[in-house]
């Protein structure tokens, strides 16, 4: 028993690591958007569910295995998933590559289609071997002698190995390894866990050997149904509620990937804690009684009160939060933690229920609830959040539970009716007597859509927008810098341009200016929609030809344009650490851009700040790009890159000026902070930083690439000192050839 505890907390352990390097490469390949996040989890999880499924349609098979084939079988899944777990990320580049150009010119849907066909054959061999190993345990188990109640002791050292998995993942070992050197380690898990059972299967069961068991007085199997319905809504609400969780939390707790890791960590501590009160107490009535499903009902409803803007939340302080830290995590904590122990107690006792020890039965209920589990993000994502708010969203989903309260049809009617009631009258108390963001700023617009909730609020010059609660810009001279300086430094009128995040529109209409056909990529579909709120001429702007705005993910779009393009022009969101931001930042997405780029094109990259590592990291995979790049440092604060595959030419700041159109002139200048064009120029240049020699006063850090945002994951770095490691296969650095 201690061993196979070992050997599901590295599975458990290895499987969080495989899920969050996969999520995030496929993203380098097809995008950081809604549709493709929910594709590589519903594949995963699919995996899984096909797993649990395949054992126990196989059991006629399995029972003729003696206990060394049993632990052999268990072994061999073990390598399986770290072989075909391997091949994953060189699997979603070939696929993604041969879908690129046989798809080029194809709608969004044939694009997804053809995703969520190659996030198959890459995932699900080895998502298939992760799912048979609990079941498997189970069996192996059997068939050596443990005893018959083990699902949960396996379950809860599976969910033990998967907060390790999250926490050394995302605190420690991408920001050190990357995401490669990261998979290679729980590649590694999986060999020690085959090697140490080919162990346990060589010298420690004797061939043959059968070991006949004696139940215990509740290990008989349950057939009541009703166990695998409520296997199945807990899988569908939990998840459900981790995306809802997630919109929720944002504006508390930010969007790096910290943020994201913790609440992830944090759900999946209370599951082991409640898992472990369940091995504790061994309770043996029934998991079906309506007060225990009346009361997680209630648990889950525990956010409405931590994310209460109208009692629980400062909005003096509303700038100060958007930032990881351990307030944050505490808050999200106190919502989290609740129902996912309640969770973490139920599943295993229904699952012991139902299975009575049974390793075909075990399956069976394993592979319901991950049934749910792939439907809760889809349901919440895609149907609930793009109707209704977070708190609405989170209220619908504890109505299975409420319905499970009453599903009890042997108890007296009063003890069947109250507790759902009792829950019910509380659920509708707390929606009434707290208040989301949107009603403590007085949002004048929002938007929801599947991707994220958009807020607009304020007047004039403070007119603020927020993507899921975060501040992404304001009404600033920045952004139309973004659009003017190379434009004019081009030294020719722009045939047509390309902005990369849409933002509040600044750019896009200063762009437009200069009468110049121009396309905008957003991701999140409900930010143009916008566009009039913070710029009263926005229709007029639109409605000339040449105006096109795109709701894609950025980097996708670049990869199946034929278009060419005379300027690109970068603006990640904010901050420099949010999550997948880097993939705007990678030496290989520069060199996507460099190929849709005309020769003498080029590329405004913004970057808002960072610490050195970050700036040299990003400075090494630009230049790594392009041969001739040149920084110029904004209107209060950041950097405005220029990068092209010839040498950016600038003249003196009157004659930039000068090649401004009447209209462009007016536009540059409409914020300040100078009166004339000649005058914004100047500050600029005056500004420019020697790039050259401030990449080469460093040493030791790799540039930031897909296997490496070192942008995103600087917890060691900020706390002890302990930067990445780089990589001896790393190329030879390229020093700018521009700048003073």
């Amino acid at each position: 028993m201690r061993r196979y505890f070992g050997f599901f907390l590295l599975s458990g352990f290895a499987g969080l690591v495989y899920e969050t390097v996969w999520l995030r490469l496929a993203m380098a390949e097809y995008g950081v958007t809604a549709v493709s996040l929910s594709i590589v989890l519903s594949v995963f999880m699919g995996g899984l569910a096909l797993g649990a499924w395949l054992v126990a349609r196989l059991r006629g098979r399995l029972e003729q295995l003696d206990a060394r084939g049993a632990a052999l079988l268990y072994a061999a899944c073990e390598v399986a998933i770290a072989v075909f777990g391997w091949f994953v990320p060189g699997a979603f580049r070939g696929l993604a590559s041969a879908t690129a150009r046989a798809l080029r010119g194809a709608g969004p849907w044939a694009w997804y289609a053809a995703e969520t066909v190659e996030v198959a054959l890459a995932m699900l061999p080895a998502c298939t071997a992760m799912g048979a190993t609990l079941p498997l345990g189970v069996f192996a188990l059997a068939r050596g002698g443990g005893p018959v109640r083990r699902f949960s002791y396996l379950y809860l050292a599976n969910v033990l190995g998967a907060v390790l998995g999250t926490l050394l993942s995302a605190f420690v070992f991408i920001e050190l390894l990357g995401f490669r050197g990261t998979l290679q380690i729980a590649a590694f898990a999986n060999a020690v866990v085959a090697a140490l059972c080919l162990a346990l299967a060589r010298h420690g069961v004797a061939p043959g050997a059968v070991v006949s068991q004696q139940p215990e007085p509740d290990a008989e199997p349950v057939t009541d149904r009703r166990i695998l319905v409520a296997l199945f809504f807990s899988g569908l609400c939990s998840m459900g509620l981790e995306v809802v969780w997630t919109r929720l939390y944002t504006p508390f707790v930010g969007t790096v990937v910290y943020s994201f890791a913790s609440i992830l960590a944090l759900y999946l501590a209370s599951t082991f804690a409640g898992s472990m009160a369940y091995r504790v107490l061994r309770p043996s009535g029934s998991p079906l009684r309506g007060l225990v499903w009346a009361a997680v009902a209630v648990m889950a409803a525990a956010p409405l009160l931590a994310t209460d803007w109208a009692h629980f939340a400062d909005l003096r302080h509303f700038n100060a939060v958007q930032g990881f830290g351990w307030r944050g995590v505490a808050r999200v904590a106190c919502g989290v933690a609740p129902a996912s122990f309640a969770l973490g107690f139920l599943t295993p006792h229904l699952v012991d229920r139902w299975s009575g020890g049974s390793s075909s039965r075990t399956g069976v209920a394993y592979a319901v609830n991950t049934i749910g589990c792939i439907l809760g993000p889809l349901v919440a994502g895609f149907v609930l959040l793009p109707l209704m708010s977070e708190r609405a969203a989170l209220i619908l989903l504890c109505v299975p539970w409420l319905a499970l309260a009453l599903g009890r049809r042997d108890e007296k009617p009063l003890w069947r009716w109250s507790p759902a009631a009792v829950a019910a009258a509380l659920l509708v108390g707390a929606a009434n007597f707290t208040a989301g963001l949107e009603q403590a700023l007085h949002a004048r617009n929002v938007q929801r859509d599947h991707t994220a909730t958009t807020l607009a609020y304020g007047d004039g010059m403070n007119k603020r927008l927020l993507v899921n609660g975060v501040g992404m810009t304001s009404l600033t001279p920045i952004t139309k810098a973004m659009a003017h300086l190379p434009f004019a430094a081009l030294g020719r009128t722009p045939r047509n341009a390309l902005i990369i995040c849409f933002g509040m529109g600044t750019t896009f209409r200063s762009a437009r200016s200069w009468e110049v056909p121009t396309t905008a990529v957003e991701l999140v579909p409900g930010v143009p929609r916008l566009f009039s709120y913070f710029h009263g001429d926005a229709e007029r702007v639109l409605s000339r030809p040449g105006a096109r705005i795109v709701v894609d993910d950025g980097r996708r779009f670049v990869d199946a344009t034929d278009e060419t393009f005379d300027i690109v022009i970068l603006d990640p969101p904010p901050p420099v650490q949010a999550a997948s931001s880097s993939l705007l930042y990678s030496r290989e997405f520069y060199e996507h851009v460099r190929a849709r780029l005309a020769p003498d094109g080029i590329l405004q990259q913004w970057i808002p700040g960072g610490d050195t590592t970050t700036l040299e990291a990003m400075g090494l995979s630009i230049t790594g790009a392009f041969p001739h790049v040149r920084a110029f440092g904004g209107f209060g604060g950041g950097l405005h890159i220029l990068a092209s595959a010839r040498p950016i030419l600038l003249p003196d700041p009157g004659a930039l000026a000068g090649r401004l159109p009447p209209a462009a002139a007016a536009d540059f200048v409409e914020w300040g902070p100078t009166r004339t064009p000649q005058a914004q120029f100047q500050l600029l240049l005056r500004r420019e930083l020697p790039l050259r020699e401030f990449l080469a006063s460093f040493a030791g850090v790799p540039e930031l690439s897909d296997d490496r945002p070192v942008n995103e994951y600087d917890f060691l770095r900020s706390r002890y000192g302990i930067g990445p490691i780089a990589s001896p296969l790393a190329a030879p650095r390229t020093a700018s050839r521009e700048g003073p």
